[in-house]
């Protein structure tokens, strides 16, 4: 960043880290293991619409972007009630959630869209029910960071639960040390 850019108060944007993400399958044995939680076949990328740098303005081209090879996954765009984008994948295992999350980040970095990325969510349901309740692994792209979300209801989530997941994982993986970034996320496309 330059003197006419501070002068100006313009800012650099931060490009996502996306190595982090490759840790999640050895949590993933860590919460089924200790916690009894399984991946839920399901993840999410979520990035904010509208214009920019891109020319791709539609969810179908963003989906011929990704050109991903739908035989073992589904995938579709959908937009919350705040209106964030997400990219939904159903894949019933964590390796290929994993590589597909990174690989739609990757392209959509590559293809002017990095500054739009926000998150990345991964879906952890109770193996034995009625367990202690299912958990989404949310990857905050900017800072290279796990935090657990635990929702229970509309508008309630369950800390305890959190902050057990916390206590397993913080050798797993990079968690969030800064609890006011543990966002809750309603009313998530992914279970």
């Amino acid at each position: 960043m330059g003197f006419r850019d501070a002068l100006f108060g313009r800012t650099k944007q931060v490009q996502p880290k996306l190595d982090n993400l490759f840790a999640l399958p050895t949590a993933a044995l860590t919460l089924d293991t200790e916690l009894d939680l399984v991946p839920s076949g399901e993840a999410g990328l979520c990035f904010k619409s509208g214009s920019g740098e891109s020319t791709i303005t539609t969810d179908a081209e963003l989906l011929e972007l990704l050109n991903f090879d739908e035989a073992n996954a589904k995938v579709s765009v959908t937009t919350d009630d705040l209106g964030f984008k997400w990219l939904v994948i159903k894949d019933p295992d964590i390796d290929g959630l994993v590589t597909r999350i990174h690989g739609a980040n990757t392209s959509m970095v590559e293809n002017g869209l990095g500054p739009r990325l926000l998150c990345a969510v991964f879906g952890f349901v109770p193996k034995t029910l009625p367990g202690d309740g299912s958990v989404r692994m949310v990857y905050l792209l900017k800072q290279g960071t796990f935090y657990p979300f635990a929702p229970t209801g509309p508008n309630q989530r369950d800390n305890e639960l959190e902050l057990r997941v916390r206590s397993f994982l913080e050798t797993d993986l990079p968690i969030e040390k800064d609890l006011s970034r543990w966002m809750a996320l309603w009313n998530l496309p992914v279970n």
